[in-house]
């Protein structure tokens, strides 16, 4: 015990690294505990409270504490002291790590930080972004915000991305989800027997739902198409219902529906006349 004591007690450059090494365990040790207990308190937190800002929190806890540790190691150290005085202390270092390197964290952080704060969406939601990404908010991190697309698809989307998209939240407030649907159907189709006719369709969905003190949503004939009748009709449905298969069954639905009664769905074409 007297030898390892003087060992580490000397000026040796192996005793230097000794010390760093057992101070970076250290640091490791208190790193470990302080995210322990972080993880801890925040899923007590999450259970009762869950929803995008203390999602965001939980990381921002989790940079912070990784970060000091970080600072710890290198300015607890004669080994890397004199580094670490330089990284933290020369202006010139740090305006060349924020220009660079920190530029797009940086974004990301303060993207996310305004995401939870304003919370145009929440853990939960279906929303679908102007590039036709679609996806249930699953978690939100200090860079990125995860979504869970169809089956086992994750789609991860950069703070700062998806904080500039045009963003359309499918269960923004109701307990229920909507999808808007547009039908075509040709020009001399009765205008109120489609609209019955899709109308059925959707009630006899199993995934369908009316919304909250209504009925379901009626089924409207909204603009002349250059080859037929465009109808519109918002469908409800629960949360726990995939949107891929809420959407498949109501197009199924409504397309044998059109079908069975004779109305035509047109679709652009071009007629090509050939000499013979």
């Amino acid at each position: 015990m007297d030898t390892i004591l003087h060992f580490l007690n000397g000026s040796s450059p192996a005793s230097s690294w000794a010390w760093f090494f057992i101070h970076a365990a250290g640091a490791a040790l208190v790193a470990f505990v302080l995210l322990k207990a972080e993880k801890i308190i925040a899923r007590k937190w999450i259970a009762r409270h869950d929803g995008i800002n203390i999602r965001f929190a939980e990381g921002v806890i989790r940079f912070i504490i990784i970060s000091l540790v970080v600072m710890w190691v290198i300015m607890g150290s004669s080994l890397t002291e004199h580094f670490g005085s330089t990284l933290f202390q020369g202006t010139a270092v740090l305006a060349a790590i924020a220009g660079f390197a920190a530029k797009p964290v940086l974004s990301d952080m303060f993207c996310g930080f305004m995401i939870s704060m304003m919370k145009p969406f929440n853990i939960g939601d279906r929303i679908e972004l102007d590039d036709g990404t679609t996806g249930i908010v699953k978690d939100i991190t200090i860079r990125h915000v995860v979504l869970d697309g169809i089956d086992t698809l994750k789609i991860i989307i950069p703070n700062s991305e998806i904080n500039s998209k045009r963003i359309t939240n499918l269960s923004h407030k109701p307990g229920t989800r909507s999808i808007h649907f547009r039908f075509t159907v040709g020009m001399d189709t009765p205008i109120e027997e489609a609209k019955r006719i899709i109308r059925e369709a959707v009630r006899q969905s199993p995934h369908s739902v009316p919304r909250e003190g209504e009925d379901y949503s009626p089924v409207y004939f909204i603009a002349y198409q250059p080859y037929g009748l465009e109808m519109a009709a918002t469908v409800y449905y629960e949360p726990k219902s995939p949107t891929e298969v809420v959407k498949d069954d109501i197009n199924t639905r409504v397309k044998l529906a059109l079908d069975a009664a004779g109305i035509e769905i047109p679709y652009p074409h071009v007629n090509i006349a050939m000499d013979q």
